[in-house]
């Protein structure tokens, strides 16, 4: 269907099949961060910036800005953008298209003359994705001073974090202080990774939380035994065990997710010892990772989990140790104020939407500790990500920069309204 929109199509297509370009050949597409190939990135997107007439910097952590002053030089900063790196053998869209559309709304504003009264930055966040340092969202943890000291010092070869943030531009002596007392609000834009709004039709989803992430290492200990000797009725197998569980979970997990809320909870690492196809597994350790839109959702697994490997135990002859949560990060829950200025903007446009819930980790997170925040998803097909064959319409992509176009102008007049 044919929309007169605020932004221009075509530049961001141009845009995004540029970075396409820039990869590892026989690797699309590929361009994680700290490599040449992110700073050739980086160099475009910057480049562009600067055609577009924005200030460029890059901050302590490494991220790159492009600030456009407001016509009210006090009143804060309203923020948009995403990330440019990819994972290994990635997409062309997942956090590009959310930098690639920030970057037209400054460019829309500039066409049709409309100052803000808050400064405007775009902002490209250093390492979304887990970087060869083995960690994420560097960027984003950075600038709102939540990033652990400690992993300054994570090696990769001979380089250090602080090595790679140095290299990039940033300033990591300075980067445990960092904070940003000025921003207002932020918006993000992404695919949404997933098959829910292409399913069912829509063309934009209003992210209402970024689910929390648990993950709980599980042991399972049997006892090694001769794979040809051992009685079948007389073996204490770990593997077995471990694999009763796995289908546990699962069953657990499904069940829990027809309830409101968004949940799951998936087994995607297994250790087997001693891995012998002639002896009876002695050993397993499994990795589950979990994501909850609702907390009370997490807490509820968990206490089932410890009460289940209880009896699982007893059941199979084994010992299950009780589940190590390794990780735990809550819920982050959008700006419910952002949240309708993002509705109101579909409709403005003329976009179908709905709520939904983010099961993936975003950068959004990280700054929605510290001020504002709030996302929106566009389809992709077949909700495939992080792979080669992710995919996103540029018609879609345009209709979501619309969102944020005139979206960001409505929190530019709410800010203002709010201040009076």
């Amino acid at each position: 269907m044919s929309r007169n929109l605020p932004v221009n199509a075509g530049r961001i297509a141009e845009d995004i099949d540029a970075l396409a370009k820039i990869t590892e050949p026989d690797h699309p597409w590929t361009r994680r961060a700290f490599s040449p190939l992110f700073l050739e990135g980086r160099a475009y997107i910057e480049a562009r910036m600067k055609a577009a007439g924005l200030e460029t910097r890059m901050d302590a952590a490494g991220n790159l800005i492009g600030r456009r002053a407001g016509a009210k030089p006090g009143l804060g900063t309203i923020m948009v953008g995403s990330h440019s790196d990819t994972v290994p053998d990635g997409g062309r869209f997942d956090g590009i298209a959310g930098t690639i559309t920030a970057l037209e709304v400054a460019r829309s504003l500039k066409d049709q003359d409309i100052q803000l009264d808050h400064d405007l930055e775009i902002i490209d966040f250093l390492a979304e994705e887990v970087s060869i340092f083995g960690v994420s969202c560097i960027g984003s943890r950075g600038m709102t001073g939540q990033i652990p000291e400690a992993w300054l010092s994570r090696t990769n070869g001979d380089r250090t974090l602080a090595d790679g943030i140095t290299e990039v531009g940033g300033n990591p002596s300075t980067l445990l202080s960092q904070s940003r007392p000025d921003l207002k609000g932020f918006l993000e834009l992404h695919i949404e990774q997933g098959p829910i709004l292409e399913n069912e039709k829509k063309d934009v989803g209003i992210v209402t939380a970024i689910a929390g992430i648990t993950r709980i290492e599980i042991t399972v200990e049997g006892r090694a035994d001769h794979a040809g000797t051992t009685p079948m009725d007389g073996r204490a197998d770990a593997l077995v065990a471990a694999s009763q569980l796995v289908l546990d979970i699962r069953e657990a997990a499904a069940q829990r997710a027809k309830t409101p809320g968004h949940f799951a909870a998936t087994v995607g690492e297994f250790r087997i010892e001693p891995n012998a196809a002639n002896v009876v597994p002695s050993k397993v350790v499994l990795l589950i990772d979990g994501r909850a839109e609702i907390r009370g959702d997490m807490e509820a697994f968990c206490e089932w989990l410890d009460a289940h490997v209880i009896k699982l135990a007893i059941a199979q002859g084994v010992t299950i140790k009780s589940p190590n949560r390794v990780s735990d990060n809550y819920p982050t829950p959008g700006d419910p104020r952002l949240l309708k200025i993002l509705e109101q903007a579909c409709d403005t446009v003329g976009a179908k939407h709905r709520r939904m819930a983010s099961g993936a980790g975003h950068d959004t997170a990280w700054v929605a500790k510290v001020a504002p925040a709030a996302m929106i998803f566009v389809p992709c097909k077949e909700g495939r990500s992080h792979c080669a064959d992710e995919w996103a319409e540029n018609d879609d992509i345009a209709l979501g920069a619309a969102v944020l176009f005139e979206a960001v102008r409505d929190m530019d007049k709410s800010l203002n309204e709010e201040k009076a």
